[in-house]
């Protein structure tokens, strides 16, 4: 058999420019990209997953290492980036919610690396993170993630127009992820905050009883059983927030 060298360039960019978007998508998303999962596993899932598409994706005849062919390449990178990044931040909405809880508590100081990100974060936040990430598996949410991949190269198709306002959509949805974050966080840290306002009404009556002493054993207990009881709403909230990343992801690559 021989090949042509146009024969051998139509090869390697059928499957270059899928793998480019693929594999920054799979670097830059939760769960799939994690850091507890070796980097060998994530090479071979974004190269099986690129191979799958390669033969459904349309490519733009043109020379890879053309100016044109190298601002393709600089935007499947991108786009693959800004889809991972969405729903990472959905996820950094849980991480927000306990940082918030821990540091009203007084269990800031304890912290402990985070799988998913590598990262030091409060164990509050790693409670909350092993749960998300339980329900993200439990909504088939690595199965969605490739679907979505998959998806995004029928929206927009390799070498067609940029997205208008990409990074700005990107940039408001930010703000959801505080939000989100809030509302997980906002039954404990009201609660905590009555517990510390009664602590602060006992110091002014009785200010030989010393307050760290009794105040601090007395706080953890109350923030452990507030978890306790907010967690029947952890559920809709995060879901809720997973829904939305997935929402959001087809209107950005809307050119």
């Amino acid at each position: 058999m021989e090949f042509s060298i146009n024969d051998v360039m139509r090869l390697v960019t059928s499957l270059m420019w899928p793998l480019l978007r693929v594999g920054s998508f799979v670097m830059a998303s939760p769960v799939l990209g994690a850091k507890s999962i070796p980097v060998r596993a994530r090479i071979i899932l974004t190269l099986c997953i690129a191979w799958i598409l390669a033969p459904i994706v349309q490519t733009p005849d043109i020379n890879p290492v053309s100016a044109a062919g190298l601002l393709i390449s600089l935007q499947q990178v991108a786009l693959g980036l800004g889809m991972g990044f969405i729903f990472h931040m959905a996820f950094s909405t849980v991480v927000i919610a306990g940082q918030s809880i821990a540091m009203a508590m007084g269990l800031g100081f304890a912290s402990a690396v985070d799988p998913q990100n590598g990262v030091q974060v409060p164990v509050v936040s790693q409670f909350y993170m092993i749960l998300a990430t339980l329900v993200f598996l439990a909504l088939d949410g690595h199965l969605l993630l490739i679907q979505t991949i998959h998806h995004s190269f029928e929206l927009l198709p390799i070498g067609a127009q940029w997205p208008r306002d990409l990074a700005w959509k990107i940039v408001q949805w930010g703000s959801q992820m505080f939000v989100s974050g809030l509302l997980i966080a906002l039954p404990a840290l009201a609660s905590l905050l009555l517990v510390n306002l009664a602590f602060g009404v006992i110091t002014r009556s009785a200010p030989q009883l010393n307050i760290f002493a009794v105040g601090f054993p007395i706080t953890l207990l109350a923030g452990f059983a507030l978890i306790l009881l907010s967690l029947p709403s952890f559920l809709p909230l995060v879901s809720a927030a997973f829904e939305s990343a997935f929402k959001l992801v087809p209107t950005l690559l809307v050119p």
